[in-house]
């Protein structure tokens, strides 16, 4: 199944529930969504819902990073990852989330009415690049993964 990512808000509390296989194609349309609710003036809060989700590649996983350091430096709150698949937990405590999410692994009920998040027009160079910072936002994470993207990250930033 290919992933989807579906969205919501409702007075400035946003839900993304990311649905299926969610990986790299899906990362354009995430960067624009998040750029538009952070100038929300209305935000505050934001919760991501993987109750759905069948598989996670790195790349969103960095992004999801990324989403999490930002709440926190802009408006100084950690937001809550639903999670109750035990694979995707352990994935998201081994690559440190805990650190940067508040983790609930029980399933929320169904909340209103969601709208797909429609896919972004990107160039290659731009997927790259999106490629890369959600690949460096891991990193900084913790030493282990580091470690794990290192490699990654110095061949993709060897490639022109």
């Amino acid at each position: 199944m290919s992933g989807r990512i579906l969205v919501a808000d409702h007075d400035g509390m946003y839900l993304m529930k990311f649905v299926g296989d969610v990986r790299v194609n899906l990362c354009a349309a995430v960067d624009g969504f998040l750029a538009e609710m952070y100038r929300d003036a209305r935000f505050k809060s934001v919760l991501v819902d993987l109750t759905c989700t069948d598989g996670i590649d790195s790349t969103s996983l960095g992004i999801l990073a990324k989403l999490s350091i930002k709440a926190r430096d802009l408006f100084g709150f950690k937001p809550t990852l639903v999670s109750p698949k035990y694979d995707i937990t352990r994935l998201l405590r081994t690559m440190g989330f805990d650190d940067i999410f508040h983790i609930v692994e029980q399933p929320l009920q169904e909340v209103g009415q969601l709208g797909e998040l429609p896919p972004a027009e990107t160039t290659p160079e731009d997927l790259r690049e999106r490629v890369l910072d959600a690949h460096r936002t891991l990193m900084a994470l913790n030493e282990s993964n580091a470690a794990a993207f290192r490699d990654l990250v110095a061949t993709l930033e060897a490639d022109p």
